[in-house]
């Protein structure tokens, strides 16, 4: 039997390295989108006359800001506006983008949306270049379609 000394100590090093590697990994995903998301909206600021920022850090502050927004209120608000958006056929779910978009721009100082059809038309140009960078770069959010087994397409 091999002698390892790290077992000695109580510690199950491979699998420590292997959770390190999964956090950095994490990070490094976590940087990444919030990079992506900050240039979509330094995009979308040129595209939309309504969309404004004072600095790069009011920029980069939105972006974190708007991320966590999307990962924490949005899915509340989808959860209590579910009989409207089954309504419409999901098309509130527009709205609820643009309202995240309007959020952020009462909370961030140096960031400013203008009016809701600017936040509604700029949220959709925000979400397809995210779905694309998403994509292109993590190789997530593609659309597969198969079918049912022992059917012939």
């Amino acid at each position: 039997m091999i002698s390892r000394p790290y077992e000695k100590c109580g510690l199950d090093a491979p699998n420590l390295v292997r959770r390190q590697s999964h956090t950095m990994h994490g990070l490094i995903a976590f940087l990444a989108h919030w990079a992506f998301l900050t240039v979509l909206l330094w995009a979308a600021s040129h595209v939309f006359k309504g969309i404004t920022y004072t600095s790069p850090g009011a920029l980069w502050v939105a972006a974190l800001l708007l991320g966590l927004v999307n990962a924490v209120v949005r899915p509340i608000l989808v959860i209590l506006t579910l009989p409207l958006t089954i309504l419409t056929l999901g098309l509130f779910l527009l709205v609820i983008n643009a309202l995240m978009m309007m959020l952020v721009s009462a909370i961030v100082r140096g960031f400013e949306v203008k009016g809701f059809w600017t936040a509604f038309f700029a949220s959709i140009f925000i979400a397809i270049l995210s779905f694309l960078l998403d994509a292109a770069f993590f190789g997530g959010s593609t659309l597969t379609l198969s079918a049912p087994v022992g059917t012939q397409i």
